[in-house]
C-alpha cells in the first residue's frame, strides 16, 4: 500500500507545541512525568505544518484542547475548519 508507507515515512510534528528555535517537537507523549503534564498533542505532518499559518495552526490546537480526551483512544479533530458556504440567492 503505497498511501500507508508515505503516511510511516512522514515527519509527524506537534503543532501546539512550538520550540524557541522555531521548530516543533515530535508527535506525542511518553509517559514521562514532564510530558504527563502537557497538553493534548495535535499531530501533523512537517510538510503540511509549514504551509498553515499561525493562525491556522493556533485554530486546529485550540479545537483539539477543546474537544479534549472522553475515553482511552484519542479524539481525532479535523486540522482545517469547514468553511461556511454563503446563502446565494436571498431569503427563504
Amino acid at each position: 500500500m503505497a498511501g500507508l508507507k508515505t503516511w510511516f515515512d512522514q515527519k509527524w510534528v506537534d503543532i501546539g507545541s512550538k520550540k524557541k528555535d522555531g521548530s516543533f517537537s515530535k508527535c506525542g507523549r511518553s509517559k514521562q512525568k514532564a510530558d504527563a503534564k502537557r497538553k493534548y498533542p495535535k499531530c501533523v505532518p512537517l510538510a503540511k505544518t509549514t504551509r498553515m499559518t499561525e493562525s491556522q495552526r493556533a485554530s486546529a490546537v485550540k479545537r483539539k484542547r477543546a474537544a479534549g480526551n472522553t475515553g482511552p483512544k484519542p479524539t481525532n479533530v479535523a486540522t482545517f475548519k469547514k468553511r461556511k458556504r454563503a446563502f446565494i440567492g436571498g431569503i427563504i
